[in-house]
């Protein structure tokens, strides 16, 4: 990754070489915008505001990245003095990390009973599609089983096995993307208090 970049980064201003880590970031391209911002906090180190600016931007964006891709949500550690980590210190006292709930409890329930998953995040129509698709299927299951009728009962069985496994999973996404979305609402919050230029979403 760095590779590809250093042609780039070798002809570049300062400015520049932000610009292009900045329109990555905003294209959503987090891991190439972290390499170019380390190789530029590397190639510029005797800029100090701008060593500055590239080290901490690239630490911000890896919280991002690590939020959405492994559903990690933490706050930024700082290490030094430079002029964002001033800027942001009082702001990180009065906003810590918002609390996500979790998928589990979500998922949990979803598995129980048909949308009280989605009841759980308070998505009532949601729960309501949910339980429409399976509980039907379930009586019918239900039914044909009583009556052994074999291979129907078989039938119905599958059925209701895969939209309640549907069911599920789709209130599993919901509360990691909720908690997603809420985290970075945060996380938004907090480049902007660090002093940082340009947003990157």
């Amino acid at each position: 990754m760095m590779l590809c970049l250093l042609p780039l980064m070798a002809q570049a201003t300062p400015d520049q070489a932000w610009s292009e880590a900045v329109s990555l970031a905003q294209q959503g391209n987090d891991k190439q915008a972290i390499a170019m911002l380390r190789g530029a906090q590397l190639q510029y180190s005797r800029a100090t505001l701008w060593t500055q600016r590239f080290s901490f931007a690239s630490r911000l964006l890896k919280l991002r990245q690590q939020a959405k891709y492994h559903n990690t949500y933490v706050s930024i550690t700082l290490l030094g003095q430079n002029n964002h980590e001033i800027l942001l210190a009082n702001w990180l006292k009065q906003h810590p990390v918002p609390q996500t709930s979790g998928s589990t409890m979500s998922g949990l329930f979803a598995a129980l009973i048909p949308g009280a998953g989605h009841a759980w995040q308070g998505r009532w129509g949601d729960a309501g599609v949910a339980a429409m698709l399976v509980w039907p299927l379930l009586i019918l299951t239900f039914w044909a089983a009583r009556r052994d009728m074999g291979p129907v009962t078989v039938f119905f069985a599958l059925i209701t096995a895969w939209l309640w496994s549907g069911t599920v999973f789709s209130a599993v996404s919901l509360a990691e993307r909720g908690d997603f979305e809420l985290y970075e609402a945060w996380w938004q919050e907090m480049w902007m208090a660090s002093g940082l230029p340009s947003r990157v979403w």
